[in-house]
């Protein structure tokens, strides 16, 4: 199963909100994934298949390296979709 990790910049609110739009769209997709949250700094050491960030934090995160899925708007859940759908 597929890791998803959703970062913002504390971890607090706004990830949290995040994880759960993945996993409303993970299930309109009808696909499974383990989906956690995390602010930026630990996410730089974290494990996941895919990084799900808001798009002004994406070069934060960016190692060249790891899957990592910008948002515009982190509420969409067509634009989490449609992102996430390829990497799944």
């Amino acid at each position: 199963m597929k890791k998803i990790m959703v970062v913002c910049g504390n971890g607090l609110g706004s990830s949290f909100i995040m994880e759960l739009n993945v996993k409303k769209a993970l299930d309109q997709l009808g696909k499974e994934a383990e989906v956690d949250h995390t602010d930026l700094t630990t996410a730089r050491t974290a494990e996941a298949d895919i990084f799900v960030v808001a798009q002004d934090l994406l070069e934060n995160l960016d190692d060249g390296v790891r899957t990592i899925v910008g948002l515009e708007n982190m509420m969409n859940i067509e634009e989490i979709k449609l992102k996430i759908d390829g990497y799944l």
